[in-house]
This record gives C-alpha cells, structure tokens and sequence, in this order.
C-alpha cells in the first residue's frame, strides 16, 4: 500500500514514562491521538492520557469516575462473569468497562517536535455520569476567537460527542453532550459555509447501515441538525470495517481537503483522505483508492494496540504547501510526520 508520509527522525515524539500519572493509584499506559493547535506562538497538542492501575497476576483491575473522584475495581481473572480478550474493553456481568481510563492534557512546542507540559493549565478530566469512563481523542477547532474542544465522552450508556470551549486554555464553559451515543470523530470546520457551522461526524450502527462518515450543520456549534451520510467503508479495500473523520478539514482552492483514518478486518488502521466542496461540503468530490500512511515503523506496528496510525490533529504549513500531522501509534505514542499537500492531492480520485 502507498505511504507518502515523511516521519519525524525523533519519533516518538512522547512515550507513557515522558509524563507523570495524574493520582497516586494509577499508572499511564499510553498516550494517543492528540488534538492539535497554535495558540501563544507555539504548537500545541490536547493528549489523550490512558492511565490504569498496577495490574496483579491473578487480578484485572480497572479506574472509573465517581462522584467523590477515581474508584479502582477489582476483578479475579477466574471470575466465570469476566470476559476480558481485548486490551481496550472487557465486559463484567453484561456490562462493558474500559480497562483504562483517560483524560486530557496540554502539551506545547517551540519548534513543533519536543514537547513539554506547561506550568498553569489544568487537566481535562471527565464531569458527570456521562463522563465517567472518562474523555479521548480530542479535536480542537479555532473560530472567530474561540477554541471549540470536542471530544469522545465514554460511560455506561454508551460512547457520544461532548464539547466545551475556551479562549484562553484556562477557563472552560462545558457544552455537555452534543451528540448522543454511539457517536464520535467528530471535527468541527474552521470556518462557517453560508452563516453555518459544519462538523463531521461518525454515528455506528452494528445491525444495518454501518461505521460512515457523517456531516451536519448547526447555527451557533452546540445545536447540530441536517445530518447527511457523507462517506462509506469500501468492501475489500483498506477502510472496508470502519472510517472516521481526523482533524479540521483544510480548506484549499479545490475544495475541503479532510484527512482521515480507516480499518479493516484485521483491525489495521491506516490514514486516507477525501474532498468536499467548498460551497456545499455534503458533496464528496474525490477520495483517496489507497492510503496515504500506512502503520510501518515498530513504534507503530507494536504497543498497547499494535498496527495502528490514528489522527485527530494537524497543523498547516501554507508556505511549504504541507501539513504536519501528529498520530497516535499503536495506541501508546505520540508521534508526528509531514506531507505534502500536493502529494495528497495527486493520490485523489474524482468521483
């Protein structure tokens, strides 16, 4: 399959032991798919942070958010009501738990590949019962002075959308859920198309229709509505079990450029990239036949959940005509790697 991406020789760029736990009882398994802006003159990135208790040889334990903060369960790895063969949910008396447990947390660059944590801006953990899995993969959208974070919030009801927003990365007005379960990937245009908002988004089904690409509108980014089925797995091909949205579409002179990931059977998770038009963003014009990264590197071929590039962030570098896209690999690093637009450009074919 076609890669065309140019890693970062410092790759990864951030491993579980570059940063410290955010309780005593857990430990950070891996980081993943980070949302990514500029803000300060800076780069920054909002990481997904999966902590999870030490786990014992006869024991699996797991963090859930209650009321009066994190409650660690404990399991006996022989209970008959224990099914636990995927590292990232396990299912208890009927009920699915994810073994670890995330929040989000700032990181920022001078130069856009060593990062560091910076003094005086919170953690984003998860608030409420319909947080209380906690809040992943985080995309962040800039619009008219305003940082629009949304964000995958997980609890026993189901995995949906949740948005908060903030101007300056220390106070934050929380949106609650935007869109209800089973949705998520959800990426906000920076830019309004007729006095809209316009997002993508990735509702699931697993009885008829499937894992598809969405597109919705709103009037003020909280209330969204006009929902259209946008883009669809493809049989036999890279993306054929499920698809969502990256970052921000790009806007470009031919029309919104989105980058996005796809899996198939085997749960291999690569990158591609589609077109929609700049007037009317429901019509797909072009789409990538084959990806455009492909999981290659040991760093992304093993760890937590191997074989897997994943993005939720970018920056665009107009002047060089690239993007620098930053990843989650194997769903325990952070890593970052450039393309050219132009080379995305020539890997498109019009519908």
């Amino acid at each position: 399959m076609k890669d065309i991406a140019k890693r970062f020789p410092e790759n990864p760029l951030l491993s579980p032991s570059d940063i410290l736990p955010s309780h005593k009882d857990l430990q950070i398994a891996c980081l993943l798919n980070p949302g990514v802006f500029r803000y300060d003159g800076k780069i920054w990135m909002i990481i997904r942070v999966a902590e999870r208790p030490d786990q014992k040889e006869d024991t699996i334990s797991f963090p859930v958010l209650t009321s009066a903060g994190v409650e660690v369960i404990e399991i006996s790895k022989g209970n008959p009501e224990l099914d636990a063969k995927d590292a990232r949910v396990i299912k208890y008396k009927g009920v699915d738990y994810l073994t670890t447990l995330s929040h989000l947390r700032l990181m920022c660059s001078d130069d856009g590949r060593k990062f560091y944590e910076p003094e005086g801006y919170p953690l984003l953990i998860g608030e409420g019962f319909l947080e209380s899995f906690g809040i992943e993969d985080c995309r962040v959208s800039y619009i008219d002075g305003l940082y629009y974070l949304t964000y995958t919030a997980v609890s026993p009801n189901g995995v949906g959308v949740g948005l908060r927003t903030t101007s300056d990365w220390k106070k934050f007005q929380s949106h609650g859920m935007i869109l209800p379960p089973h949705n998520k990937d959800c990426a906000i245009f920076e830019e309004k198309i007729n006095g809209l908002f316009y997002a993508l988004h990735r509702p699931s089904s697993v009885e008829i229709g499937g894992n598809f690409i969405w597109l919705a509108s709103s009037p003020d980014g909280v209330h969204w509505g006009n929902h259209q089925c946008v883009l669809k797995t493809r049989e036999n091909l890279w993306d054929s079990s499920r698809i969502g949205a990256g970052a921000s579409p790009i806007k470009t002179e031919k029309g919104w450029l989105s980058i996005y990931h796809g899996a198939n059977q085997n749960h291999q998770y690569c990158l591609g990239a589609f077109l929609m038009d700049l007037e009317n963003p429901v019509k797909v014009i072009a789409r990538t036949e084959v990806p455009i990264m492909v999981p290659t590197k040991e760093y992304e071929l093993s760890g937590f959940f191997g074989n897997v590039v994943f993005t939720n962030g970018h920056v665009v570098n107009p002047e060089a005509d690239s993007v620098t896209i930053y990843y989650g690999a194997s769903d325990e690093f952070v890593c970052g790697a450039e393309f050219s637009i132009k080379e995305i450009f020539s890997l498109l074919q019009y519908i």
